[in-house]
């Protein structure tokens, strides 16, 4: 039985030989390990690593707002208690007790947020703005729990004792959160500025789009050589570095990186 025409080309040509799958395989390996470099590089931008920090001090400030201003309003209705005694419900008095307590929360607040702002600049305060944050967390906590100590109620102690306690430990805490997470935008900043490339006006010139009179257009390996001229062991290469040192557009920076990175990995021209 005969093989009819055209059969065997078409197992011949149906399937890419082996080379040529490797090839292509290579090249998507390279142009993914290209992108990937990109992405690291500029998730490792100062600019983005701050924006992050700030992202999370605005949620920190926000969730240590939020207790110390619930833990201020429990502690409302105890110094009110406290400060009207036996007095008579609605009288001048009974009603001047509601204000004692936001008297001592109110300049609270604000040394809280005044330090919001010093420990953003890493700008230290002097004792007396501690002292005034202690005496006034110190007379909430007095007004609070008094009635308890004299009582002798060990329950109530506990019990009027805890809002006060998170409001000092939170205050305290924010302050030095803040710190920290200034401190680390700071370091972000100065390890980027170690590891960054160097200015533009050190690094190789541009590739010309077009060279001498006649228009010739730049050619692969033109561009590929500047960059590869352009390379230095502290850079990462990546399709925007490409387009930076070379001028190249955008859809030939991505091959571009893709066979310098390959060459720098060992794998040839």
């Amino acid at each position: 039985m005969s093989t009819p025409r055209g059969v065997g080309r078409v197992v011949a040509f149906g399937r890419p030989p082996a080379s040529h799958a490797n090839e292509s395989n290579a090249h998507r390996l390279a142009r993914e390990a290209a992108e990937a470099a990109e992405v690291r590089a500029h998730e490792t931008r100062p600019e983005v690593v701050a924006l992050r920090v700030e992202r999370v001090r605005a949620q920190v400030d926000r969730l240590c707002w939020a207790g110390i201003v619930l833990g201020l309003e429990l502690t409302m209705a105890n110094v009110q208690h406290f400060a009207a005694g036996g007095t008579a419900t609605w009288s001048l008095p009974w009603l001047a007790a509601w204000l004692l307590d936001p008297m001592v929360s109110l300049v609270l607040l604000a040394i809280l947020r005044a330090e919001q702002v010093t420990a953003r600049y890493q700008v230290r305060t002097g004792p007396w703005v501690r002292r005034a944050k202690w005496f006034t967390l110190a007379s909430t906590y007095v007004m609070n729990t008094w009635r308890s100590y004299a009582e002798g109620a060990l329950s109530g102690i506990v019990l009027h004792s805890v809002p006060p306690l998170v409001v000092f430990v939170a205050a305290e805490a924010v302050t030095d959160l803040r710190d920290k997470l200034t401190e680390a935008v700071t370091r972000a900043f100065t390890e980027a500025g170690r590891s960054a490339p160097p200015p533009v006006h050190e690094r190789p010139p541009r590739v010309s789009a077009r060279r001498g009179g006649a228009g010739r257009r730049t050619t692969f390996a033109e561009y590929l050589a500047a960059a590869r001229a352009a390379w230095e062991p502290r850079v990462t290469v990546t399709p925007a570095w490409v387009r930076e040192v070379t001028g190249c557009s955008r859809g030939l920076s991505s091959r571009l990186a893709a066979v310098l990175a390959r060459e720098l990995a060992g794998g040839g021209s």
